[in-house]
C-alpha cells in the first residue's frame, strides 16, 4: 500500500513520481500566488458583492482583522523562501531531492486549499465564509501532519513550507472565523478577548515542546499585525493590548530559545535520558541548510 500512499516517507522516488511532484508543485504554487497577488489588489470581476482580500478585511472589521502591510511582508518572505524549496526540488542531487519530494504532497494540498480559501474569501454567496473556514481547518490538519511527520527539514525549507504556512493558517482560522460570525457586538468582542490567547498558548507550546523558534517569530509577527490593525480600528479596547502583549511574550520566549541554540547551548525541557523515536524527533532546526 505504501507505493500508492503519496504521503509515505520514501528512501527514493522513481523518475515518474518525481516528475509528477515537480510539475504539480510548481503548478499549484504558481496558481495560488498568482491568485493571492491578483485578489490582493482587485475584486472579483463580475461579482458586484465580491471584494479583494483586504477589501473583505476592511468591510468586515472584527476583533481579528489584520494589518495588510505586515501580512503582505510576511508572505513576500515566505514566497521568496518557497522559491528556494522549488530550486532544491528541481536539483540533480538525489540526496537533496528525496526529502523535499517527501513533503511535496502536503505542499501541493496546502496550495490547493489556500487557493480555494482565497476564492471563497473574495467571492460573495451565502455561507462563503463558512466554507472558507472549513478549508482553513482542513489545511490546519494537513500542515500539522506535515509538521509532525517531517520535523527535521533544513531551516529555510522548514520556514517556507512548514512553519510559515502553519503559523499563518492558525491565525487565519481566527481571522476568517470572526468574519464568518460577524463578530462585532459586545459578546463577540468578549469572546475574542479570550480566544486571542490561543495564539500565545499555541506559540508557547511549540517553543516548549519542540524548541521551534521559527514558529515563535512567525506568530509574534502575525500578533503584531493583529495589534496594529486593532489599535487603529478600535483604540478604546482590550484586543490590541492583548495582541501586543502576546507579541512581546512570544518574541522574548523565542529569543530565550533561539539565542542559546546559536551558541550551541540549547535549552531543554526534557529530562536527561528521555528517549524520542528517531522518525518522530520533533526538533526541526537541528539539520540546518
Amino acid at each position: 500500500m505504501e507505493a500508492y500512499n503519496p504521503f509515505a516517507k520514501r528512501e527514493s522516488h522513481s523518475q515518474r513520481s518525481l516528475l509528477a511532484y515537480k510539475l504539480l508543485t510548481v503548478a499549484s504554487w504558481f496558481l495560488v500566488h498568482v491568485v493571492d497577488i491578483h485578489y490582493g489588489f482587485n475584486a472579483p470581476a463580475g461579482d458586484t458583492s465580491g471584494r479583494s482580500i483586504w477589501g473583505q478585511n476592511k468591510a468586515h472589521p472584527t476583533p481579528f482583522s489584520l494589518n495588510p502591510q505586515i501580512v503582505d511582508i510576511y508572505w513576500i518572505v515566505i514566497l521568496v523562501l518557497q522559491i528556494y524549496y522549488l530550486f532544491i526540488l528541481w536539483s540533480s542531487n538525489a540526496d537533496d531531492v528525496t526529502p523535499v519530494a517527501n513533503i511535496g504532497s502536503h505542499f501541493i494540498i496546502n496550495n490547493v486549499l489556500q487557493f480555494t480559501f482565497v476564492m471563497l474569501w473574495v467571492h460573495y454567496f451565502p455561507g462563503h465564509f463558512w466554507i472558507a473556514e472549513i478549508m482553513l481547518l482542513l489545511n490546519f490538519f494537513n500542515l500539522s501532519s506535515l509538521y509532525f511527520r517531517h520535523s527535521r527539514m533544513p531551516r529555510v525549507i522548514h520556514i517556507a513550507v512548514v512553519s510559515g504556512p502553519l503559523a499563518w493558517n492558525f491565525v487565519a482560522i481566527f481571522w476568517c472565523g470572526a468574519a464568518m460570525v460577524n463578530a462585532q457586538n459586545l459578546a463577540a468582542r468578549i469572546l475574542a478577548n479570550i480566544a486571542i490567547w490561543g495564539i500565545l498558548g499555541y506559540g508557547l507550546f511549540m517553543l516548549a515542546a519542540f524548541k521551534d523558534y521559527t514558529m515563535g517569530f512567525e506568530l509574534s509577527i502575525l500578533a503584531a499585525s493583529l495589534g496594529v490593525h486593532q489599535f487603529f480600528l478600535k483604540t478604546i479596547a482590550f484586543q490590541w493590548i492583548f495582541a501586543f502583549t502576546i507579541m512581546s511574550v512570544l518574541f522574548l520566549a523565542t529569543l530565550a530559545i533561539a539565542i542559546p541554540g546559536f551558541f550551541g547551548k540549547e535549552l531543554s525541557f526534557r529530562r536527561e535520558g528521555d528517549i524520542v523515536d528517531g522518525d518522530r524527533e520533533r526538533q526541526p532546526l537541528l539539520n540546518d541548510a
